[in-house]
């Protein structure tokens, strides 16, 4: 559905009453306004305007990802940006922020008036068709075809019947100016890396082959460290295919990059010792699994939607991380912003009073680390079946489960290296009640989000073993049952990926993907924190004066 009423809305909300915008106002409110920056001192000029470019083109990311979510995103936002009243921009600012007229932490319930629901197919299938009608089109579809149907970088338009359209040719204008800000930006870079990745990122743009960038992406070495691209597949319900634009410009924490480097010589072993069958694991991980600490000057498109970003792993081509592996990348200045703001006052609403001063930042940070490198590990393709990804056999829920699996199995990775003597044994007594107290920081997002709904999984799996309890309305950690649980829940999730068994993760989500009433008092208790953060990038904002 085309959003063809947007100006025909506006004497309605000049008129609306007050109580609208101060419920608007009240969601606002939800996401604490923070200055992010970083510092650009050391960078020499060509490195700054190099940046600026980077920053230039990532602006265009927010503008596809709108288009990607919804086909009526653009005309709505030219229509709130003639409404100059107080209601108006209250609508605007809210849009601006979930990149839409959802609420994406409470069901993507709509905020503007005459807005629809949100699609769960996002503008990636054609209006007016249904899931079953694609999915059986794509499975009469020979190999080849079927390959380009599902991949990343397509969306399926209708033509004479339907037909596989690419990135490069859905999204030509705007990726041509992007392409043209990254070769820019390339000319401008005197770092040799930097200039490959830039350069081929800009090609992929208009060839729609993203291989050789995401490769140049993994072996960048640089003061400057930019994603930008069609990345994530979260906005596509139906399927989880189809990957969204999105942009984070960094500048690189060498000092802090180089304490986290011992991690990367561990993965190996902690693929040989997940608690699976032998046969589900990968005998030889990717060659590369290198780990940033970043501080974001910039970000956008799905990376700056409702809930902010605080660490990603990437690519998720399973042909790229299959030959080269996955790069870990930590935004700190991110985490530290979430942390003070967020976590440390709800922690106060859902600890137990004599476990809230267990509440540590290295263990909140740590925990994000390996969650993103836990991303790497484990299942990617379904035992047995050559080339069956587990994201393409786990279609709708698939998302939801690797997040699941990401945040457990980095508890279960913890413990194996504090007990190995890799981590420092004084972790053991934080961690757990860090990871308690941010679960409701990640439900708050809301369960229709992935990691929200991940994480409502996890907490009442952990309640129903008994490793988490609830007294007076305040959650506790059990010592002696959390180590056992948190294994059996990394085994199960793992299993289900490895057998790709669709029936098994839906069923799991059907009975545990929920909010409970106990964690639910925790969430009212909570009504008047910030739920996140709402970045104001005042380094990038600089640069593009």
């Amino acid at each position: 559905m085309r959003y063809a009423l947007s100006l025909l809305l506006l004497p309605v909300l000049a008129f609306a009453q007050p109580a609208e915008l101060e419920r608007l106002q009240r969601l606002q409110a939800q996401f604490a306004p923070v200055e992010l920056s970083a510092d650009i001192s050391k960078l020499p000029p060509s490195e700054k305007d190099a940046l600026a470019k980077l920053v230039q083109a990532a602006r265009i990311m927010d503008g596809l990802f709108l288009r990607q979510c919804w086909a009526g995103n653009p005309s709505m936002l030219l229509s709130l940006l003639q409404d100059k009243t107080p209601l108006g921009q209250a609508r605007l600012q809210l849009f601006l922020t979930h990149k839409g007229p959802w609420d994406r932490t409470d069901h993507n319930k709509p905020f503007i008036p005459g807005a629809p629901s949100k699609p769960p197919q996002a503008d990636f299938y054609p209006a007016g068709a249904t899931k079953e009608k694609i999915e059986a089109w794509i499975n009469s579809l020979p190999p080849a075809e079927k390959e380009a149907a599902t991949g990343f970088f397509t969306t399926i338009r209708v033509g004479q019947g339907l037909k596989i359209v690419p990135y490069s040719l859905e999204y030509s204008n705007e990726l041509a100016l992007a392409s043209r800000l990254l070769g820019e930006a390339a000319a401008l870079t005197q770092q040799p890396t930097l200039k490959r990745y830039l350069e081929s990122r800009a090609a992929a743009f208009l060839t729609n082959d993203y291989y050789d960038s995401d490769v140049a992406w993994m072996e960048l070495d640089a003061s400057i460290e930019p994603t930008i691209g069609p990345y994530e597949t979260y906005e596509d319900e139906w399927f989880g295919y189809k990957a969204a634009f999105e942009a984070f410009i960094t500048l690189r924490d060498d000092a802090e990059t180089a304490k986290l480097q011992k991690f990367s010589g561990q993965l190996q072993w902690l693929e040989d010792n997940l608690p699976i069958d032998a046969k589900y694991r990968n005998a030889k991980l990717g060659a590369l699994a290198p780990i940033r600490v970043v501080n974001q000057v910039y970000a956008s498109g799905d990376a700056a939607r409702g809930v902010t970003t605080a660490a990603f792993n990437l690519p998720n081509d399973e042909k790229v991380t299959k030959e080269k592996g996955a790069k870990r990348t930590m935004l700190k200045n991110v985490q530290q912003a979430k942390f003070g703001i967020v976590l440390t006052p709800l922690a106060k609403l859902a600890l137990a009073e004599a476990d809230r001063g267990k509440l540590d930042f290295d263990s909140f940070f740590t925990h994000i680390l390996m969650h993103e490198l836990m991303h790497g590990l484990g299942p990617h393709e379904v035992f047995g079946q050559k080339d069956q990804s587990v994201r393409k056999a786990l279609k709708d829920v698939g998302g939801a489960l690797e997040e699941a699996k990401a945040d457990v199995s980095g508890l279960w990775a913890l413990q194996r290296l504090i007990d190995k003597g890799v981590l420092d044994k004084a972790m053991e007594k934080t961690m757990y009640w860090t990871f308690l107290a941010s679960a409701f920081r990640t439900l708050r997002f809301g369960i229709s989000e992935a990691h929200g709904r991940g994480m409502a999984l996890q907490l009442n799996y952990l309640l129903d073993k008994g490793a988490f309890t609830v007294k007076d309305g305040f959650f506790a950690v059990d010592a002696a049952k959390i180590k056992g649980a948190v294994e059996a829940l990394t085994r199960e999730l793992m299993e289900i990926q490895a057998k790709g068994d669709y029936s098994a993760a839906k069923a799991l989500f059907d009975k545990l993907g929920v909010v409970r009433p106990e964690a639910q008092a925790v969430i009212d208790r909570a009504k008047d924190l910030p739920v996140d953060i709402a970045p104001r990038h005042v380094t990038a904002e600089s640069l593009l004066r």
